[in-house]
This record gives C-alpha cells, sequence and structure tokens, in this order.
C-alpha cells in the first residue's frame, strides 16, 4: 500500500513533466513517417477487415445482439484490444528506451510507464471516437452508457500498468520479457473473448465459460460492448467487478513491489 501511495503522490507532484513527456513519446511515433499518424489508424483497420472478411463473410458468424452487424458487435471488443496490447507492449520496454533517463540520479523512474500508458491514451481517443461514429453511421442511437467508456478505458489502463511494472522491471534484467509478452498477448486476445461469443460452448463445454470469464480482460470486452451496443451499466456485472478489480489490485501490487526491489540494480544493468 505505501508503495501505491508514494506512486500516486509522485503522478500528482510531477504531472506537467509527464504529461509533457507523454505528448513528447506520442509525438515521436511518427517523427520521419512521411505519412506520419495515418500509419496509426492503418493497422487496426486491416485487423479489423480481415476478422470481419473471415467471421461474417466467411463463417456467418451471428452477433449475439439482435438486429446488429458483426463489424458493429466485433469493433467494441477490438478497440480496447489495441489500446491494452499496445500499452502493455510499449510499457514493458520503456526502461530500455528511457535508459538514459534511468541513469540520471534525479529522475523517478516510477513514472515512465504512466508515461508510456498516457501516449497510448492519446491513440485509444482517436479510435473510441471512430467507434462512436461507425455506431451512428449504423444507426444505433446514443445511449447514456456511451459516458461508461470512460470508466472501462480507466479499468484497461489500470490491468494494463499493473502488468507493465512487472514486465517493465524483468525486462531489464531479462530481455526475452518482450518476447514472452507478445505471444501471451496473442493468447489473450483468443481468451478474452474478442471475435467470438463465449455462449457458444455453454451446451457441450461450460466450463469453458468459466476459463473464459477468468482473464481479467474479458471484463473489459464486455464493458465496452455493454456501453455501445446493449446499455448496460457495470454495475449489473457485480460479481466480475469485484473480480476485476481484486485480480487488477493484486497484480498491481506485486509489480510495484518487484519494481521498487529491482529499482536500485536499473542503471548498472542499462
Amino acid at each position: 500500500m505505501n508503495d501505491l501511495i508514494s506512486l500516486l503522490k509522485e503522478i500528482v507532484t510531477r504531472r506537467k513533466l509527464i504529461w509533457d513527456l507523454a505528448k513528447a513519446d506520442f509525438k515521436k511515433r511518427f517523427v520521419g513517417s512521411y505519412f506520419g499518424m495515418v500509419w496509426m489508424f492503418v493497422q487496426p483497420l486491416v485487423t479489423v477487415l480481415i476478422y470481419f472478411f473471415i467471421f461474417q463473410l466467411g463463417f456467418k458468424s451471428v452477433p449475439p445482439v439482435p438486429g446488429v452487424p458483426y463489424v458493429l458487435w466485433l469493433v467494441p471488443g477490438i478497440v480496447p484490444w489495441f489500446f491494452y496490447s499496445e500499452a502493455l507492449n510499449c510499457i514493458t520496454g520503456c526502461l530500455q528506451e528511457y535508459s538514459y533517463l534511468v541513469k540520471k540520479v534525479v529522475f523517478q523512474v516510477e513514472i515512465l510507464p504512466v508515461i508510456k500508458l498516457i501516449s497510448c491514451l492519446l491513440v485509444h481517443g482517436f479510435f473510441l471516437l471512430i467507434m462512436l461514429i461507425m455506431a451512428l453511421c449504423f444507426g444505433k442511437l446514443p445511449m447514456a452508457t456511451w459516458i461508461q467508456i470512460l470508466y472501462y478505458s480507466f479499468a484497461a489502463s489500470m490491468l494494463a500498468l499493473a502488468f507493465g511494472y512487472l514486465t517493465s522491471a524483468i525486462h531489464v534484467f531479462f530481455k526475452d520479457m518482450a518476447q514472452i509478452v507478445s505471444i501471451c498477448l496473442q493468447f489473450g486476445m483468443w481468451l478474452s473473448p474478442i471475435m467470438y461469443q463465449e455462449t457458444m460452448f455453454s451446451a457441450d463445454y461450460p466450463w469453458i465459460v468459466t476459463v473464459l470469464k477468468l482473464n481479467p480482460f474479458y471484463y473489459i470486452v464486455a464493458g465496452y460492448r455493454d456501453s455501445i451496443l446493449t446499455g448496460n451499466w457495470f454495475w449489473e456485472r457485480p460479481t466480475l467487478t469485484v473480480y476485476f478489480w481484486v485480480v487488477t489490485l493484486v497484480i498491481g501490487f506485486a509489480g510495484l513491489k518487484v519494481f521498487k526491489r529491482l529499482r536500485p540494480h536499473f542503471s548498472d544493468v542499462l
């Protein structure tokens, strides 16, 4: 708990520095690129199109929400995943990327994962706007639950940060951690689930549904779809809400503890 309180105080104290570095990190991604920010959207949009052709046109998948086309059901699930996977990958390598800051005695390295997270949130904001515009184009009228997207974005951010403190600290000493995280994210995408509905296993393999719900990101995917498509509030999933935050806090406390223990050795290894 002391580690968490110390981190929150550091974030509040250095909020201007964190914001300035996050904006600089965001701009740095497109330096030297002819098309600039266009590339930020190309890969995700291509991914959505591929899944659209495979699952809707190929497998004739029918989404569980009546009257909602598959692509509109897919987007609220895959948009938070793009953000979460990018954030966790970026946070994992942030100490290596900013090694020149880590080596400075006066710099508080605990804020580096937060800087990367905010940089990724700026990108996520563009995708949230596109998602809402797409919903309007498909005839979905705005609902009060759309504001709930901010809550679920915060929840996804905390989950990425919780894992990120652990993976970034280990990555300094064990460079293969970046590849391990990438592989785990590939499995995690299919265990969320995002491209299919878990109820397809209810009849023959009900235990699979339970396993899928143990993945904390399942809560995020379900929450985005509740907010955009069905109009359900987060307190209508009390068990999942409590489970998600308990898991996130446990992972976060463990990640911060490991980060604090290893911090004195970062500059020596880097």
